[in-house]
């Protein structure tokens, strides 16, 4: 019995080490494993550092005077946590607060204040209003108001979408390339701009149709706020996953390490989880903080689709959105066509 407790502890412990020697070797790896937090952390330390911690968005009408002169005047403007951003119309405004984009509009020389009453944190900013100021007249958003729901489900959907094109397609080519697939198909008279325009349409497929799928499941479920055109939302779709699965490819096309595709989808993915409008409206964020996010793909397609779904937008009202997702597409695929190898690099 001991003797078989022995060989198994021996090749447990063979296994154990062999790992641990393939992980600590792969220096890529191991660097991205340390540096990765470290980026995150100094990121979030520039963009939510804790002089804009605020908990509510107040929309604040300025006028004939400031919003400094109006916030002496006001308690409820000198109030903590609380970030007041200053508009010039009040149709602008209103439609922020529908569109869940500020909890609360307030115009103080006119004494009234709009909120959205199916907004639970425009019921919180309401009651700190009444709180600390006297005399407002309450008006409520007219027509149908749009959910918390209703607004962030393009970004949930996008957010998906982005997941399973970026993971879907990185993982797969690594794993091939890992396991020798790539070098069998180097063999064969196959380009690398025919593989990898088999893979977007394989994964495009698929992606398109689940996403489809579990839009139309929870749009019979929830009804959700849909003023424009289903073919039009299809169309953002379809070229916002086409632009992810570039970026996929593109991650993809040299590594040989499973953790470093990793760490790199990584950091792709969690800039735009942040930063494109998914969980929140980035409306009074810094205009720098607003331009990165004009960068990322998935900004693009959440607009795209929220513009469409809220707002009513016709698809040729959406170039600036349209262009872009074209545009990074093509430069995607044709950096993963320069840049692809089949067995990776070192090999």
């Amino acid at each position: 019995m001991s003797n078989k407790i022995t060989a198994m502890w021996t090749r447990f412990y063979a296994l154990f080490k062999a790992r641990n020697l393939e992980f600590f070797r792969d220096k890529s790896s191991l660097s991205w494993n340390i540096a990765f937090p470290v980026l995150i952390l100094v990121g979030f330390s520039f963009i939510f550092n804790d002089q804009d911690n605020y908990q509510f968005k107040v929309g604040v009408l300025q006028q004939d005077t400031s919003l400094v002169s109006q916030a002496q005047s006001e308690a409820f403007l000198q109030l903590k946590h609380i970030e007041f951003v200053p508009y010039t119309e009040t149709a602008q405004a209103i439609e922020s607060v529908r569109k869940h984009k500020i909890d609360l509009f307030v115009a103080p020389q006119q004494k009234r204040y709009w909120v959205n009453e199916t907004s639970p944190k425009g019921y919180t900013v309401e009651q700190l209003l009444l709180g600390n100021s006297v005399g407002y007249e309450r008006l409520t958003i007219e027509g149908r108001a749009i959910r918390y729901l209703d607004w962030v489900v393009p970004g949930i959907l996008g957010m998906n979408m982005m997941f399973s094109c970026l993971f879907g397609v990185g993982y797969v080519i690594v794993r091939y390339r890992k396991a020798s697939v790539l070098k069998r198909l180097k063999a064969t008279p196959l380009k690398p701009i025919e593989f990898i325009l088999a893979q977007v349409i394989s994964r495009l497929f698929i992606v398109v149709c689940m996403s489809a799928g579990v839009f139309l499941a929870t749009d019979w479920m929830f009804d959700f706020y849909m003023l424009g055109s289903m073919f039009d939302l299809l169309v953002i779709a379809i070229l916002g996953a086409l632009c992810m699965i570039s970026l996929g490819l593109l991650v993809a096309s040299r590594s040989r390490s499973e953790e470093l595709t990793g760490g790199l989808l990584n950091l792709v993915t969690w800039p735009m989880m942040i930063l494109s409008g998914v969980w929140f409206s980035l409306e009074g964020a810094p205009q720098w903080l607003q331009s990165i996010a004009q960068l990322l793909p998935l900004t693009h397609i959440v607009d795209g689709a929220r513009s469409i779904m809220t707002d009513g937008t016709r698809l040729w009202e959406l170039h600036t959105s349209l262009v872009s997702l074209l545009l990074m597409t093509a430069v995607f695929l044709c950096l993963s066509a320069l840049l692809f190898r089949w067995e990776g690099d070192g090999r």
